[in-house]
C-alpha cells in the first residue's frame, strides 16, 4: 500500500511539474503586442506602400483613364 501511495504523489508531482512548465512556456511566448521594432517595421512598411499608391494614383495613365471615364459618364446622352 506503501508503493502506491509513493507512486501516486509521485504522479501527482510530475502533473505539477507539467503545468508549472506549461504556463512558463506560455508566458514565454506569449505575443498579446508588438514590440517596439515590430512598430518600426509595420510603420516603415505602411509608409513605403502608401507611397507607391501614390506614385501610382498620380501617374499620368491613371489621372488619363479617370479623366475619360469622368468625360463619357457627362457626356452620355440620356
Amino acid at each position: 500500500m506503501e508503493y502506491g501511495i509513493r507512486a501516486l504523489a509521485g504522479v501527482r508531482a510530475l502533473a505539477e511539474g507539467r503545468a508549472l512548465t506549461t504556463r512558463l512556456i506560455l508566458l514565454a511566448t506569449d505575443e498579446d503586442g508588438m514590440s517596439t521594432a515590430e512598430y518600426a517595421i509595420g510603420t516603415i512598411a505602411a509608409a513605403a506602400f502608401g507611397a507607391v499608391l501614390y506614385s501610382v494614383v498620380t501617374g499620368d495613365s491613371i489621372v488619363t483613364a479617370l479623366t475619360n471615364i469622368i468625360d463619357k459618364a457627362l457626356n452620355t446622352a440620356v
